[in-house]
């Protein structure tokens, strides 16, 4: 049954996100690896062969630069992993441009922060040009900027950037290419009878507790940040592969074959903009629903009416986006606001006939329209 799901699914997955980890790219205590490097360049010039689109994310540059700068293990200071990250990220850039360019084909570097995702503006100049760029046969590379990354403007690790990057661009597949072959009942370095999990039909706080600690010594994440892509990229409306990319293909994995953790996507797909409202955006305030107005928006999937609202929390902007709680606290959805706090603590309860009048200019008759709210 399994197989059979893979062999429907994948061979029609067109625009594919394929993210490779740090000990794919780099020896054990840093320092690159150009023979993996040159296999990583091969299959995704194999996939594009077919004819589907490929944007590559690429871990590493911290580990190319552990290698040149001596370490052994990966610095704890931040300002030491950002000098390593400033002198691995050109060595790594240069060894992809030299691999691709010796293929006929260009590529184009990414380095991308979270503030460039949770911006809707920027959020959607990513998006046009990584359209651009397919449409002229380039390769986008991307990496997070771990030079200037700061708690406040971190994505956090490649594993979420790589999702991210499915959100704006709407992909069909994700391909998380790691060392280690998939998603296991138990850790397989310490459980002998450890499975292999071949499909996974929805990321559930049962599958999330299967999911270990961090991988190599130049490595960020681990199993739980896989999960936690997979989780947000199926719920999206895109597949999800987890594999051992010493080992496995990536043509042979978008042919559907048994290789690796499939992760399936829910039924419908979503677009960027409520991918970018549901997963990407950060919510600048909270509207508290009374009864009616929570069952009309989770139950009618209607347009959140200034009547049903209680109260406010918080200062924000018309049209950025914000949280919807019913009157116990536990989240509704959240959505794009059609007018700021100040304006929504005065339209509050008010009938809509009323907001014109009380704002003093035409407005919309919604606070959140259903085209730009994503349930909970």
């Amino acid at each position: 049954m399994s197989q059979g799901l893979r062999e429907r699914l994948l061979p029609s997955c067109k625009r594919v996100v394929v993210k490779v980890g740090t000990r794919l790219l780099t020896h054990e205590h840093g320092g690159l690896a150009p023979s993996q490097l040159e296999r990583v360049v091969d299959q995704i010039l194999s996939l594009r062969g077919e004819g589907r689109e490929v944007v590559l994310v690429t871990s590493g540059a911290v580990g190319v630069g552990m290698g040149i700068l001596g370490y052994a293990t990966k610095p704890k200071a931040l300002a030491e992993k950002q000098a390593c990250a400033a002198v691995g990220q050109i060595r790594l850039m240069h060894a992809y441009d030299e691999a691709f360019g010796r293929r006929g084909v260009a590529i184009a570097q990414y380095l991308l922060t979270a503030e460039d995702f949770r911006d809707p503006e920027r959020f959607g100049n990513i998006r046009r040009t990584t359209d651009a760029l397919l449409k002229h046969g380039v390769v986008p590379v991307v990496n997070e900027n771990d030079v200037v990354g700061t708690a406040e403007i971190k994505v956090g690790d490649n594993d979420r950037l790589s999702a991210d990057v499915c959100h704006f661009l709407e992909a069909d597949l994700l391909v998380i290419l790691s060392d280690i072959d998939g998603l296991y009942t138990a850790n397989p370095k310490t459980h002998a009878d450890a499975a292999l999990i071949p499909v996974v039909l929805r990321v559930t706080p049962d599958i999330e507790s299967l999911a270990g600690g961090a991988g190599s010594v130049a490595s960020t994440g681990g199993m739980i940040t896989k999960i936690v892509a997979a989780k947000a990229v199926t719920e999206s409306g895109s597949a999800c592969v987890i594999a051992n990319g010493f080992t496995s293909d990536l043509r042979e994995i978008a042919a559907g074959a048994p290789v690796g953790t499939l992760f399936l996507p829910s039924e419908k797909k979503l677009g960027s903009r409520k991918r970018w409202i549901r997963f990407v955006s950060t919510p600048k305030g909270v509207l508290v629903l009374d009864d009616g107005a929570v069952k009309a928006v989770r139950d009618r999937r209607s347009s959140l009416l200034p009547a049903g609202i209680v109260r406010v929390e918080g200062g924000f902007a018309s049209g950025t986006v914000v949280e919807m709680r019913d009157l116990k606290g536990k989240a509704v959805g959240r959505g794009l606001a059609n007018f700021s706090a100040v304006e929504v603590s005065r339209i509050a309860g008010r009938p809509s006939g009323e907001i014109q009048g009380i704002v003093g200019h035409a407005a919309p008759q919604e606070v959140v329209h259903r085209d730009n709210l994503f349930l909970v």
